[in-house]
């Protein structure tokens, strides 16, 4: 009787989804925030398989204000080059390239400026701001380039804009320079205290009728998978085409690939 039932209620989702229904998933995360650049194969491939019914939005942590104010006691971690140690130890976990040396030849000295960016790039569209942020990583976590510096960030919005002919890079300047991300930054740190997350990354997911799920922390990809196993909605069975998943992101680091490759039961 109870597996008739769960079978019913989980076709009448499926049909639910089908017209229309979607569930909204809150990213917070922080540009500096290495697990969760460790997290971007499992993350990447919920956005792909799940991509006709969820929908996302980005909300920036905040997580260091400056090098006078952070402390985390879990990881020990107070001073700049400690920071080291962790990121190094997100590469060993998750086989994402990071480049941890960073903390000791040009430690960033806050995470607020490239927030404040990412929101003035949300200015223009939501793609933009996905996108910005997704720059924001690759820069830092592969190339060690310092994304505190508002330099850094303007070199990130010119390569953008070569990419993505919607996005003006002399408008995110304009913005950037005017304070006009730093609104929207604020409100993205008073929800971050108001749902009490203290751990990037954390993903609150949603369905219509009011139901929530937040995942802490870095998770495996059967994790992610299970939250839509919670909401009743079936998981994709279809194997990913290498070649469609490689268009659809149009940027990808071997690992990502290698997660998409992966066959799970």
């Amino acid at each position: 009787m109870v597996v008739q039932g769960k079978a019913r209620e989980k076709n009448n989702n499926q049909q639910a989804v089908q017209s229309g229904d979607r569930i909204e998933i809150v990213f917070y995360t922080d540009p500096l925030c290495c697990w969760s650049w460790a997290m971007q194969p499992q993350w990447r491939r919920i956005q792909y398989e799940y991509r006709d019914i969820i929908s996302t939005r980005y909300c920036m942590g905040g997580l260091i204000s400056d090098w006078n104010n952070f402390n985390d006691s879990v990881n020990s971690i107070s001073r700049p080059i400690q920071m080291g140690s962790v990121w190094a130890q997100a590469h060993h976990i998750s086989g994402m390239p990071v480049y941890d040396r960073i903390w000791m030849s040009d430690p960033p000295a806050t995470s607020y400026t490239a927030c404040v960016a990412v929101k003035c790039a949300g200015l223009q569209s939501k793609n933009a701001e996905e996108k910005f942020l997704r720059k924001c990583r690759e820069e830092l976590m592969i190339n060690g380039i310092n994304v505190a510096k508002q330099s850094s960030l303007f070199y990130i919005a010119e390569k953008l804009a070569t990419e993505l002919d919607s996005f003006s890079a002399d408008s995110f300047k304009k913005d950037y320079v005017s304070g006009a991300g730093t609104e929207a930054f604020k409100s993205d740190l008073k929800e971050v205290r108001y749902k009490n997350i203290n751990r990037f990354p954390s993903s609150l997911f949603k369905d219509k009728s009011g139901k929530a799920i937040l995942l802490t922390g870095y998770k495996p990809y059967e994790n992610l998978r299970n939250i839509f196993d919670e909401f009743l909605i079936p998981s994709p069975e279809t194997p990913i085409e290498t070649e469609k998943y490689k268009n659809y992101f149009g940027n990808l680091v071997e690992r990502e690939l290698a997660e998409a490759s992966k066959v799970y039961p």
